[in-house]
């Protein structure tokens, strides 16, 4: 359950920040436009590279304290500054997200799956998230544990992007309020400062 708990809160941490994934799935769920279809293809995508970080590249690289030891400092130093950068967000009062008021040209689900696929594999920053730092800090859990660290991450992965696609137009009320982003901001600047702080310690009892 721990391991469960531990790669729900690593992947929430990483997958709730608001970026051109998660505003294209939030417009479309407002849009009430091929809502299931994109929300399908995103998850599939997170099944897919968090499988391949927390089961193949994150066990490859776990087999070598060197470079386990190195992604775990990488993985904390960028955790550090993204971190960071919520905190600034959160103090500033910025908003991520930024919606278009213009209506939006009705799509085929051909259109809108392949717009999603773009959005979510032309982002080099997926990559990061689901092999250097899922991957990695699944790299320092026992091989017979990690099912449970896999299945915690996809569960907030289909969680969060249901609940974003057929939530949003109950959520976007909530966060045309600064307030509300500025709490969510710090939240997830609280918990990438507590896994950056977890993979320094292993690196340094590892070292």
């Amino acid at each position: 359950m721990d391991f469960f708990l531990q790669g729900f809160l690593v992947c929430g941490g990483l997958i709730i920040a608001i970026g051109a994934q998660n505003a294209f799935v939030l417009k479309q769920g407002l849009l009430k436009q091929n809502i299931l279809p994109v929300i399908l293809t995103c998850f599939i995508c997170d099944v897919i590279l968090i499988s391949m970080g927390v089961l193949g590249l994150g066990s490859m690289i776990s087999k070598s304290q060197m470079a386990t030891v190195a992604l775990a400092i990488v993985g904390a130093l960028f955790l550090l500054v993204y971190g960071a950068r919520a905190f600034r967000s959160a103090y500033q009062g910025n908003s991520a997200l930024a919606l278009s008021n213009k209506a939006m040209p009705k799509q085929s689900a051909w259109k809108a799956v392949l717009a999603t696929l773009a959005i979510t594999l032309l982002n080099p920053h997926v990559y990061l998230d689901c092999f250097a730092i899922i991957g990695g800090i699944a790299g320092t859990i026992p091989a017979d544990r990690k099912i449970f660290f896999l299945a915690g991450a996809l569960c907030t992965s289909a969680l969060w992007f249901f609940s974003l696609g057929y939530g949003a137009r109950l959520l976007i009320p909530l966060f045309k309020r600064p307030m509300t982003w500025r709490v969510l901001d710090f939240m997830i600047g609280f918990v990438m400062w507590g896994i950056a702080f977890s993979l320094a310690q292993y690196a340094w009892q590892s070292y």
